[in-house]
C-alpha cells in the first residue's frame, strides 16, 4: 500500500509552514491552503467534470501553482495527470492528445493559441477549462474551485497506481508517455531527499518547465515531501534567478548546464550573495568543468546529476568534496536503486570496461502508455529498465557517462531524437533522404544538423526555406540549427545511411 497522502500529513503537523510560492502569479500558499486547494479542485474534477479513477486530466500551461494543486487533486482521485510540453507544435501536440486521450484540458493565458490551431485542426472538441480569463468561453478554473466543498477520497489508491503521465520523444519519431505510479515518484522522493541529504529546511527555485522531469521529479516534488519550501517560475531568467537565491535564502538549485553558464555571466556583471546555497545540480547534459570551477570560486558546489523520465530521474548522488576532481562522474547510486552495466548479449561487464546502463527499484516506471511493444523493450519482466546509455563503473565504485546506445542526443538540456525530425523532413517537398545528426554547440551542447538528398529532377530546396518548415511542425530546440544538401547521402556495406559517416564530418 501507498505510505499515505503525505501532503495532508504535512497539512497537519506543520500547516502554516510555507510550501509553495508562485512568483509569476502572487500566491504563497502553506501546507495547509495547498492541500486544501488539491481538494477543491478534486471536488472541481470529480463533481464538475466528473472525473473517474484512471482518466487522464492535462494541462498545457506554462509553469504555475494550479499544477501542483491539480496533480494531487488528481492522486486523491485516482486519476492521471497529463502535463503537456507547450513547446510543440499544434501537428506533436496533436498525437499525444489523440495517445493519452485526457477527458479534461486546462490552458493557460499564453497556450490559447495553440488551443486555437487544435480545435481548428479537430484535434481537440473536450472538456476545457481555462486557467486565465479566457475568450473561448471556456469556464475559468479559479472561479469553479473558489466555491467548491471539500473532497473526500473515494477511490483506493496504491504504489501501482498511476499518478503522472510524462512523454518523452521516442526513437521511433513519435512521442512515448512514461507510466509514472504513486510507487516510483514517492520513492524517487524518498531516494532524493536521502541521497542529496534533503531537509524540511531546504528552499528551491524550479524553473525548469513541468511537462518535464527535472521541473516535477528533481526538487519540487522531494522538497514538498520533506516539508521544504519551493518557489515556482514558469520563465528562466539569470538575473532574476539570482536575485531570487539571494532575497529568499535558496539552499539548493537546479538547472541545465547553459542555465548555469548564463549565472554565471550574471555574476560577472554585479555581485550577489550566494551564501545560501549549499549545492547546486546540474542536469540533462555534462557541466563543463571550467562551469564548475567557477561556482566552487563562489562557494558553491556544482554537482553533476543523472536521470531519466523513466527512473526517478534521480539515479546518482554526487558525494560532497568531489565536484572538481570527479568531474566527469555521475557519481554513486541512489541507496534504493539497483545498478548494473551489461554487454549486447545482456552480460553484466567488469569495472572499468562500458556497458549498458541497466536499473531497478522502486523508483522505476510502470513502462509506457498504451504501448506494450515499447515496454517490452524497455522494461525487462524482472525489473530491469535498459536506458540505452552507455557507463563506465570505476574501481571504487563511481560511474562515468560513455555515450550513448541509442542515436539520441541533447540540446539545451532537453532530448532530441532524429527519428522525430528525419520524420518531419521526408515529409517536405522534394526531399529524398535525410539524416539528422549532433553538431557540437558551444552554448546549447549539442544542435542538429540535417544532412538532406534531393529527389532526381527536384527544384533546388534553401536550406533556410527547410528550417522555417521544421519550425512549423517541431518544437524550436528540434529544428536543425543547419542544413546541408548532398547529391547523394553515404551508406553502409547493406544500403543503410551511414549516420557515423556523416556525424565524422562534422568533427573538427
Amino acid at each position: 500500500m501507498l505510505h499515505g497522502d503525505w501532503l495532508a500529513r504535512h497539512a497537519r503537523s506543520t500547516p502554516d509552514a510555507v510550501a509553495l510560492v508562485d512568483l509569476d502569479h502572487g500566491r504563497s500558499l502553506t501546507y495547509a491552503s495547498l492541500s486544501r486547494g488539491a481538494d477543491q479542485a478534486a471536488a472541481v474534477l470529480r463533481r464538475v467534470f466528473g472525473i473517474q479513477p484512471g482518466d487522464r486530466v492535462a494541462v498545457l500551461a506554462a509553469n504555475r501553482s494550479e499544477q501542483v494543486e491539480l496533480l494531487v487533486a488528481c492522486g486523491r482521485i485516482g486519476a492521471i495527470l497529463v502535463p503537456l510540453n507547450w513547446r510543440l507544435a499544434v501537428p506533436e501536440l496533436a498525437f499525444v492528445l489523440a495517445d493519452a486521450d485526457p477527458a479534461l484540458l486546462l490552458v493557460g493565458a499564453t497556450q490559447v493559441r495553440a488551443l486555437a490551431g487544435l480545435r481548428a485542426g479537430g484535434h481537440w472538441s473536450g472538456p476545457t477549462a481555462a486557467l486565465d480569463e479566457s475568450e473561448a468561453g471556456d469556464p475559468l478554473w479559479s472561479a469553479l474551485t473558489v466555491e467548491a466543498a471539500p473532497f473526500e477520497t473515494e477511490a483506493p489508491v496504491t504504489e501501482s497506481t498511476p499518478w503522472m503521465l510524462l512523454y518523452t520523444s521516442g526513437s521511433t519519431g513519435r512521442p512515448k508517455g512514461a507510466v509514472l505510479t504513486h510507487g516510483s515518484m514517492t520513492w524517487n522522493c524518498i531516494n532524493t531527499r536521502v541521497g542529496w541529504r534533503l531537509g524540511a529546511d531546504e528552499t528551491t527555485l524550479v524553473h525548469t518547465p513541468l511537462f518535464h522531469t527535472g521541473g516535477w521529479n528533481v526538487l519540487l516534488l522531494p522538497l514538498l515531501h520533506g516539508g521544504g519550501t519551493v518557489l515556482l517560475t514558469g520563465t528562466f531568467d539569470p538575473e532574476g534567478t539570482l536575485d531570487v537565491v539571494q532575497d529568499h535564502g535558496v539552499t539548493v538549485l537546479f538547472a541545465v548546464p547553459t542555465m548555469f553558464s548564463d549565472l554565471l555571466t550574471a555574476l560577472a556583471g554585479r555581485a550577489r550573495d550566494l551564501s545560501s546555497l549549499r549545492f547546486a545540480i546540474s542536469g540533462g547534459a555534462a557541466c563543463p568543468l571550467p562551469v564548475i570551477e567557477a561556482f566552487a570560486a563562489r562557494g558553491v558546489p556544482l554537482k553533476q546529476g543523472y536521470g531519466l523520465t523513466e527512473v526517478g530521474p534521480n539515479c546518482f548522488v554526487f558525494p560532497d568534496g568531489f565536484e572538481a576532481s570527479r568531474c566527469g562522474s555521475v557519481g554513486l547510486p541512489m541507496p534504493h536503486l539497483e545498478v548494473r552495466l551489461v554487454d549486447e548479449a545482456g552480460a553484466p561487464v567488469a569495472a572499468g570496461q562500458v556497458g549498458e546502463l541497466q536499473l531497478r527499484g522502486p523508483t522505476v516506471c510502470a513502462g509506457y502508455w498504451r504501448s506494450p511493444s515499447a515496454t517490452a523493450s524497455a522494461l525487462a519482466g524482472d525489473g530491469w529498465f535498459s536506458t540505452g546509455d552507455l557507463l563506465r563503473e570505476d574501481e571504487d565504485g563511481w560511474f562515468s557517462v560513455v555515450g550513448r546506445k541509442k542515436e539520441m542526443f541533447i540540446s539545451g538540456g532537453e532530448n532530441v531524437y532524429p527519428a522525430e525530425v528525419e520524420r518531419v523532413l521526408h515529409a517536405l517537398p522534394g526531399v529524398h533522404e535525410a539524416v539528422v545528426v549532433p553538431q557540437s554547440h558551444t552554448r546549447w551542447g549539442e544542435v542538429g544538423h540535417a544532412f538532406l538528398s534531393l529527389e532526381p529532377g527536384a527544384s533546388a530546396l534553401p536550406t533556410d526555406r527547410v528550417v522555417a518548415l521544421c519550425r512549423e511542425q517541431l518544437a524550436g530546440y528540434k529544428v536543425p540549427k543547419q542544413v546541408t544538401i548532398l547529391p547523394e547521402l553515404p551508406k553502409g556495406p547493406t544500403g543503410k545511411l551511414a549516420r557515423r559517416q556523416l556525424a565524422e564530418r562534422l568533427r573538427p
